[in-house]
């Protein structure tokens, strides 16, 4: 299968998709507006890497269908794989579960600012995430290309998660640096 070239909007984009329960790609978390939105989600449509369903009450709406019924989008398995992700297997953890039910609470009162990121989230244990986390918490920090090599991601893709997903969704301060030999170092900044 080809790789599908994202770009950092759209790796951003994904990357906080892929980290909420049910895939659910609204609200963007990029800070896009108008005309540029509606261009970015339906290019990601297009690669099917997003797909429309019906939205449950409460949920996000994305556009009505000519019937009326209110649709959002989702992203697919080809975004989980384009991002190196491993998709939801259905098997929750307790954690898991009290995270999808305070989602849904928030579901019920819609954002006041779809561009503002949520509060911080915990980190999944296991995952390429955590592992990227440890690596910037190290002293040395890590560059594009060592995580390129820990998680099998493309450059864009490792830009787009540190900003997306890290940055945004889990609220965590991440630095860089020009290194001379080793290029951008990134660092997690230990929490006070």
């Amino acid at each position: 299968m080809a790789t599908i070239q994202l770009s950092d909007t759209q790796s951003v984009i994904l990357a906080a998709a892929c980290a909420r329960e049910g895939g659910l790609v609204l609200p963007i978390t990029a800070s896009l507006k108008g005309a540029a939105v509606d261009m970015v989600l339906t290019s990601l449509i297009k690669k099917e890497l997003a797909e429309e369903i019906p939205a449950e009450p409460g949920a996000p709406v994305w556009r009505e269908a000519e019937d009326g019924t209110s649709l959002t989008l989702v992203a697919t398995a080809a975004a989980y794989e384009a991002l190196g992700i491993t998709a939801d297997t259905g098997a929750h953890t307790a954690q898991e579960e009290e995270t999808a039910a305070d989602m849904a609470d928030e579901a019920e009162s819609p954002p006041t600012d779809a561009h503002v990121a949520k509060s911080a989230r915990k980190p999944r244990e296991g995952t390429k995430q955590e592992a990227l986390i440890a690596m910037l918490k190290q002293p040395a920090g890590a560059s594009i290309a060592e995580i390129m090599e820990a998680t099998a991601w493309q450059a864009h893709s490792v830009r787009g998660f540190i900003a997306g997903a890290l940055k945004k969704k889990l609220g965590l301060d991440v630095t860089s640096e020009k290194d001379e030999i080793r290029g951008r170092i990134y660092k997690l900044v230990p929490a006070a």
